[in-house]
């Protein structure tokens, strides 16, 4: 069973949501990619994320761990998800940011592992920042199902319930859809065996 997302958490997944639109609505490029936030690299992207959540009173950090922080309020893991690449043509492995379920790599689980036992901030956040067409091609939610089917059920990590932002209308002819799915790691495990052999 899931928790209810706590209600600072629910504001904080809407204000990143907001942020990467407003950003993307600048038409910013990275490097010789198609204008939009969708081609960013992780590092460049959270970089940009920090500064604007700043701007509107969060105060946030760029870290190597965890990739934001915001006073001792919030820690949090990004990955992003993008089933193609700028040049509009599926993407290989695009779904590993997320699944791969084990300690250290470098997955959101992986993430979600280390956050179970960080327990100097009020709220330990996974935020998956997902790009899609307009209508879909391929849909982000079996993945992000799935995320938590392996996060519940195997390897026992207690989350909340899924909140997903979506944002619409971006500029990238491939991007064309943000959806930010953010879950708190809770303080309550399910279970204290997280290992996976």
């Amino acid at each position: 069973m899931m928790h209810p997302m706590p209600a600072d958490c629910i504001a904080l997944a809407g204000a990143i949501a907001d942020q990467l639109a407003a950003f993307d609505r600048e038409a910013p490029v990275h490097k010789s990619f198609q204008p939009g936030i969708g081609p960013f690299g992780e590092p460049q992207l959270i970089k940009v994320l920090a500064t604007r959540l700043t701007t509107i009173g969060y105060g946030a950090k760029t870290r190597r761990t965890p990739d934001l922080e915001i006073g001792r309020r919030f820690a949090i893991e990004c990955k992003i998800v993008r089933p193609f690449g700028d040049n509009g043509r599926e993407a290989e492995n695009w779904s590993v940011n997320l699944l791969h379920p084990y300690p250290g790599n470098i997955s959101l689980i992986g993430d979600a592992l280390k956050l179970v036992d960080v327990t100097e901030y009020d709220h330990r956040l996974l935020c998956a920042i997902c790009f899609e067409h307009e209508p879909a091609v391929i849909s982000v939610e079996p993945l992000l199902s799935s995320f938590e089917a392996i996060l519940l059920d195997v390897l026992r990590v207690s989350v909340s319930q899924r909140q997903l932002e979506i944002r619409r209308g971006l500029v990238h002819p491939t991007h064309q859809v943000l959806k930010c799915a953010v879950w708190a790691v809770m303080p309550d495990p399910i279970s204290s065996a997280r290992s996976v052999t």
